[in-house]
Parts: structure tokens; sequence; C-alpha cells
């Protein structure tokens, strides 16, 4: 899919055809669409299309009419009816008159961001417009982080109360996630760190500055969180023992209490004479009274020893 923006007084709007001082936005493109802007801005085809390869890492590539970065930026993706968090890679083309970026999947870049006024916020100014892609991807990173951790702070309040195996699952797949987010984020702070070195507008340090800043925090905030998560595992694995625990000691105890019976029918079932009460007429009532109150007094100490 192909979309043409442009800015006016710092708000996206979108043409129809390719113009100047325009973003390119390419999702999922075809060959087609991949061509025509081959074609219309001089561009490497391989270079068009590297951030549609998932092995892609994060670089800056200079060449004689664009410069290539690539960058990786957060989605979220639905398995098992359940948010998986991950990253793909994101490229960035700028050309004498444009900023074309290259995306396999449909992701609002500026959703969680053009709420808030951004300064000089426009496709003419493509180098800052660059700046401002990276500060919305860091601020993606961490919106996506706060999901993670209300994820593992719902699995956590459940603990003790409706724990399940599912649970132990889902941590594992959110400290995935992580793990994904930290790599992504140091790859992207090295691009980022790269970009300040060469920057020829001294108008733009602040927001360079600004964007490293976000990406330190997400970048914190994954290592945090991982933490984190490796404790409410630990919890919720202790929970599910101590549950099995408790389990197995209550089936103990009554097969305890059940093997008094057991026994004392199967001496009985001898026919001994000389057995207590094998003589009497209400011997057997006796024999079960006898019985019952044995099994009340184990009962009654089990439950004092807290094994019921």
């Amino acid at each position: 899919m192909l979309n043409i923006y442009t800015t006016k007084k710092g708000v996206l709007n979108e043409l129809d055809e390719l113009s100047s001082d325009v973003w390119v936005k390419l999702t999922a493109p075809d060959a087609e669409e991949n061509q025509q802007i081959v074609d219309h801005y001089g561009i490497d085809y391989s270079d068009l299309v590297a951030a549609l390869d998932d092995e892609e890492s994060s670089r800056i590539e200079f060449e004689d009419n664009y410069t290539l970065i690539l960058v990786d930026i957060p989605i979220t993706e639905i398995r098992n009816e359940q948010p998986y968090y991950t990253t793909i890679p994101l490229g960035i083309i700028v050309t004498y008159d444009a900023v074309i970026t290259v995306c396999r999947e449909k992701v609002d870049i500026f959703e969680k961001n053009l709420r808030f006024k951004m300064r000089n916020f426009s496709t003419r100014k493509r180098m800052r417009f660059v700046y401002h892609i990276l500060y919305s991807i860091a601020r993606l990173y961490l919106y996506d982080l706060r999901n993670i951790d209300k994820a593992r702070t719902e699995i956590e309040e459940r603990a003790g109360k409706d724990t399940k195996e599912d649970d132990i699952v889902s941590l594992h797949e959110l400290e995935a996630s992580l793990v994904y987010f930290a790599t992504s984020l140091r790859a992207n702070n090295m691009v980022i760190t790269r970009l300040k070195r060469i920057n020829e507008f001294p108008e733009d340090e602040d927001l360079i500055e600004d964007t490293i800043i976000e990406n330190n925090q997400a970048i914190e905030m994954a290592t945090i969180y991982r933490n984190i998560i490796d404790s409410t595992r630990e919890l919720v694995s202790a929970v599910m023992d101590s549950r099995l625990n408790n389990v197995m000691k209550y089936l103990t105890s009554i097969t305890l209490v059940m093997a008094i019976p057991t026994v004392i029918s199967g001496i009985y079932g001898m026919n001994l004479k000389w057995l207590p009460f094998a003589g009497t007429v209400h011997g057997f009532a006796i024999v079960c009274l006898a019985t019952l109150v044995i099994c009340i007094v184990t009962l009654f100490i089990l439950k004092r020893k807290n094994m019921l």
C-alpha cells in the first residue's frame, strides 16, 4: 500500500500523487509500487525493500543521492487470542525532496504523538521529520512496555486466587517480548547516536536529545520489567507448587483415614472367633461404631496437625 502525505501547519494531509517535500509511506508494498518509487527517486531496489526482511539489523548507509536508515519498531500480534509484542524493521530513506518509510506491517508511527503539538513538524524539513519519526518510535516502545507491565500486573493479582498454567506461558511470552524490545532499543540507540554526531542543524539538537532520553528510558524500563517478570514467574510457580502440595497433603490424609475401616474390616473378615465382639449379638454395630470413633479421632488429630 502506498500513501503520500504532506504537512500543513503541523497536520498531515494525504495526497493523490507523488510530489516534492512529502512523506511516502509504503506498507507491505507490491512489486509495482516498489518499482514506481525506485524509478521516481533513483533508489536502489535492494535498499528500498531491505526493511521487508525480518533479519535486517539497524544501521545507516549513505549513498550518492539518498540515505538509508534502518531501525526496529514495536508491533502487536494476536496469538491464541492474546496480544504478543515483537519488533520488525522499518526502513527510512531520505532523498533530496522526500522521506520514504517502508514496513511490512501497518504501523501508525505518529498515532500516540499527534495529539501533542510537535514543534516544527513538517515534511519539508526532512531530517527533522526523521527525528520526529525516531522520537515517535521511542514513545511507541514506552506505550507497549506499559501494556506489558499491565498484563504482568493482572497475572500477579490473580496469584493465589485464580492462577492458571497459562499464566506461566503468558509470562514467558512477555519476557520474550522484553528481550526483543531491549535488543532492538539498543540497536536503535546506536543509530540515533550516530545521527547526532553527523547532525548539521543545531536547532535539531534538542529533538535528538529528547529522542535519546526517551529511548534510554525505554531500555531501562525493559530491563526493570524483565526482572520483575522473573520475580512474578517465581511467585506464580511457588503458588502453584504450594497448591499442589496442599492437594497432595489433603489426599494423603483422606487415604490415611479411609485405611482405618479397610484394615478393621479386613481383620474381621477372617471370621476368627476370638476377635473382640465376634460372638456378641450386636458385635457388628459395635465394631462399626468403634471404627467411626477411631476415624473421627484421627481426623481431629490431622486437623490439629494442619494436615487437612
